[in-house]
């Protein structure tokens, strides 16, 4: 084949295809298969159906495009670089993989302007997808006028079958299919080959009946390879079912155009070799040198940015119009997009005195997020199908259902993976939405991957998880999770809270809210059972992640450090060890992050090293507390798992009694 008879829209393809090939052989290391065979269906999309701006990659009311097959992150990097971005050069593609590059081994949110969400652990791209589809919807719903129409976007998502066989993907789907999101759009590419090899070594159904039975609409492209007007036409069928998502799944060969490896294993994940690259080259009539591109295929591509400035162009008129017309809606949908909290959002959190009733943290939580949801419209969310358990229900607010999408509450069924992704998505559209999922601690678990990438990813979710420790009682060892806050403190980025009381609870959402603001991740851990409210506890103690609730004249002869419901336990029992004339100080310790973020003057006046008689008391396993007890200090841990009984009895049996932590402490004092 010779160049001359490549029609324009070949050399567009080709340009993806071999940018592709090119970078992974330059790095020797990444996935050519993917882009070479996705190239036509990827090209399609972005030449013919999508809305965005190169060179304002934040413009709101652009399309969302996921690639959730990450691993083939070359295709979109070939696809950003054409269309004119500048947060992808030539050189950052010479350099993929490599230290600096902003064209790292899969595509980051945090650092590659354009990018829109983190995707490398299959199945988390269109989970995130569905979350993007859920903002639009409901943004879309709150502020759209008849006669002004201000969101109207699509999210695009490329599928692998790697996507299709993780769960996650599975069950963010089928709340998709449930909620009916008809700007959603998935193209599945079908190309029969994993890892291991053909995928019909363990993945043999048929996802589209699975789709179809999830209630999407469905369409196949069985020459995914070459019909380019079959693609064009499915997306523009896709487009013109409203009331339900689209999946389009497009049959391709990995690797295509390359005479030995195409459709096979070794195009997934590894370099083509020289050899190969050159019988490709040949194969697809490609004379050009590497990274290399024709000047007609580019300046086709880089009509996108001249159609995205119209595309904006004419948005800001609507725009313009809006503010005009629905002066207090603009201002509020102006305050969304520029991330700002609202003048004194935090004064509606409610403090308590040691008189008030004592309650649940979860109860708690409940009174905050009630508090909150009148003066925080862009706050929404809710639970695994733990709503009256975590006690997350906004009141009056309605629930976010088909034909109902201005509404806040969220129901995301017994799927908390799913649940955690589209909250990531939900807070990656970064239109100043504040989402929260809500489940038992210990099922997170089910969800770490997404609330992993929600610390990686910079996102501002609330992740409100109750039912903390094995106070939770009869349910048993299988729902206590004695070693979950410890592994969750192991995540960097992720503020993790575990507050005492009402007031210490207050304090855990001034910082998670405030959090979510600026693009970081929040996991609250509440309590079951009844708490007492601390005269010492307080909404600025929890800012700094330490603090002292009770204190002695002079210098202490002990510390004791809680967390949680343990807190009060240790106020018991320095109460009676100062009527036996020990001095005790009690810090409670909400937040190791936060504390860790204090400066040394703060961390040594809290702390002091000479300090060295500490007892620390919280129901979980003592892994990590090492570096706050010192040598000389001692732990009530619960470094087993726990029971099925009464929480006071599963309690007592470890050890979290009054009795107890004195007789401890007067151990540790010798």
């Amino acid at each position: 084949m010779a160049v001359a008879t490549l029609s324009l829209e070949q050399l567009c393809i080709n340009s993806i295809r071999f940018l592709a090939i090119d970078a992974v052989e330059k790095a020797k290391s990444g996935h050519p298969g993917l882009p070479m065979g996705a190239a036509p269906m990827a090209f399609v999309l972005w030449d013919q159906f999508l809305k965005i701006n190169p060179k304002n990659p934040q413009w709101f009311n652009r399309d969302r495009f996921v690639l959730s097959a990450g691993h083939g992150c070359m295709l979109q990097y070939a696809l950003m670089h054409l269309a004119g971005y500048d947060s992808v050069t030539i050189d950052d593609i010479k350099q993929f993989r490599q230290w600096g590059s902003k064209a790292p081994g899969h595509p980051e949110n945090f650092e590659t302007e354009g990018v829109e969400v983190t995707t490398g652990p299959l199945g988390q791209g269109i989970a995130n997808a569905v979350g993007l589809a859920i903002a639009e919807a409901h943004l879309a719903a709150k502020f759209n006028k008849p006669d002004l129409t201000l969101v109207d976007h699509y999210t695009y998502a490329i599928l692998g079958d790697g996507c299709n066989m993780e769960g996650v993907s599975s069950e963010a789907c089928s709340l998709a299919g449930h909620l009916g999101l008809g700007k959603l759009i998935a193209l599945y590419d079908d190309n029969h080959i994993s890892i291991d090899g053909s995928t019909d070594i363990a993945f043999t159904e048929d996802v589209s009946k699975r789709f179809e039975a999830y209630g999407w609409h469905v369409l196949h492209v069985e020459d995914g390879n070459g019909d380019l007007d079959a693609i064009a036409k499915a997306i523009a069928a896709a487009k013109a079912v409203s009331d339900r998502p689209s999946m389009i799944k497009v049959t391709t060969t990995i690797g295509y155009g390359s005479p030995n490896k195409a459709g096979t294993a070794d195009a997934h994940g590894s370099v083509l070799g020289a050899a190969e690259i050159k019988l490709t080259r040949d194969n697809l009539g490609w004379t050009y040198d590497p990274f290399v591109i024709p000047e007609d295929a580019l300046a086709h591509m880089r009509k996108a940015i001249e159609r995205g400035a119209s595309l904006e162009a004419e948005w800001e008129e609507t725009w313009a119009q809006y503010k005009t017309k629905y002066a207090a809606e603009a201002a509020e949908f102006g305050r969304f997009l520029s991330g700002k909290l609202p003048e004194g959002w935090d004064k509606v959190l409610p403090t308590y005195k040691p008189e008030d009733k004592a309650l649940a943290t979860r109860k708690h939580s409940e009174n905050c997020l009630n508090a909150l949801a009148p003066v925080l419209p862009e706050l929404l969310g809710g639970s695994a199908d733990l709503t009256h358990s975590n006690l997350t229900e906004l009141k009056g607010i309605g629930n976010f259902q088909k034909g109902h999408y201005e509404n806040r509450n969220l129901h995301f069924g017994v799927r908390e993976h799913g649940m955690g992704a589209i909250c990531n998505g939900i807070a990656l559209h970064n239109s100043g939405l504040i989402p929260y999922g809500a489940t038992f601690l210990v099922f997170t678990d089910y969800m770490r991957g997404a609330i992993r990438l929600s610390a990686l990813a910079q996102v501002g979710v609330l992740w409100v998880m109750t039912h903390d420790s094995i106070a939770l009682g009869e349910d048993g060892p299988t729902h206590q999770p004695v070693e979950t806050i410890a592994s969750l403190r192991a995540i960097p980025n992720l503020t993790v809270l575990r507050p005492a009381d009402g007031t210490e609870t207050s304090g855990a959402y001034k910082v998670a809210i405030e959090n979510a603001s600026q693009n970081r991740a929040t996991l609250m851990a509440f309590s079951r059972q009844a708490v007492p409210n601390l005269a010492g506890s307080s909404i600025e103690g929890v800012a700094k992640g330490a603090y002292p609730v009770i204190d002695c004249e002079g210098t202490p002869d002990l510390i004791l450090i809680g967390t949680g419901s343990e807190v009060g336990l240790c106020v018991q029992a320095a109460e009676k060890l100062a009527s036996e004339g020990t001095k005790v100080r009690v810090v409670s310790m909400p937040s190791w992050e936060l504390f860790e973020a204090q400066d040394a003057a703060y961390k040594e006046s809290v702390l002091p090293k000479a300090m060295t008689k500490r007892l620390v008391v919280e129901a979980g396993i003592s892994m990590g507390w090492h570096k706050y007890i010192g040598f000389e200090g001692d732990m009530i841990a619960v470094d087993s798992f726990g029971a099925s009984a009464p929480g006071g009895v599963c309690m007592e049996k470890f050890g979290y009694t009054l009795d107890n932590v004195v007789a401890r402490a007067k151990a540790l004092l010798g």
